[in-house]
């Protein structure tokens, strides 16, 4: 099992606890987005393997908004929306696309000795020992959406993508369809 797949199922399986524990899913739901997320594993589609949204999306048993209302109130964590944050080309050059991925996840900016990282499973302890380990202690958490991560990693995915070369005397190819990302349901927007 490849190092990020391994990284995705303990994100969402430690997630899946730390949402029992706080009172904001049954673990009834859990148990049967655990079912689900196994079949998308299954499938091969690491992207569309998000607990969160499984439990959002398809089960409809917990809102995006009570989930960051939640973090803010319990856990300090301000709440940042990277569609209207200019991120530094150093970081979007640098990203771990997979470990991003696998945590719903990004490293954003740097202040002095620490980092700003917004997470749509901050919940996890996975995964923030996992950002942990790779940056240091010295993080500031910001929490964010499924939509507004998968934004930002496909717009920095297209960046890191070689331009299509047209071949002679024609158009240069049509683009590949990026793969879906998790369902893009209207979300509140993040303050």
């Amino acid at each position: 099992m490849s190092e990020h797949r391994t990284l995705l199922m303990r994100a969402n399986r430690l997630l899946g606890a730390a949402l029992v524990e706080a009172n904001l899913v049954k673990i009834e739901d859990l148990e049967a987005a655990n079912e689900r997320l196994l079949e998308l594993l299954a499938s091969d589609n690491e992207r569309q393997a998000t607990l969160l949204g499984v439990l959002m999306y398809e089960k409809k048993v917990l809102s995006e908004d009570d989930l960051l209302h939640h973090m803010a109130d319990n856990d300090g964590i301000g709440l940042i929306d990277l569609r209207t944050y200019d991120v530094q080309e150093e970081f979007r050059k640098e990203i771990d696309l997979g470990s991003c991925w696998a945590t719903w996840t990004v490293p954003f900016d740097k202040e002095e000795n620490f980092f700003c990282v917004a997470s749509a499973y901050y919940l996890s302890p996975a995964v923030r020992s996992h950002w942990e380990k790779q940056l240091g202690t010295n993080i500031i958490w910001y929490a964010t959406t499924l939509e507004i991560i998968s934004d930002f990693l496909e717009k920095v995915e297209a960046e890191k993508k070689p331009p299509a070369v047209a071949p002679a005397g024609g158009a240069p190819p049509a683009p590949a369809s990026p793969a879906p990302a998790a369902a893009p349901a209207p979300l509140a927007k993040s303050a």
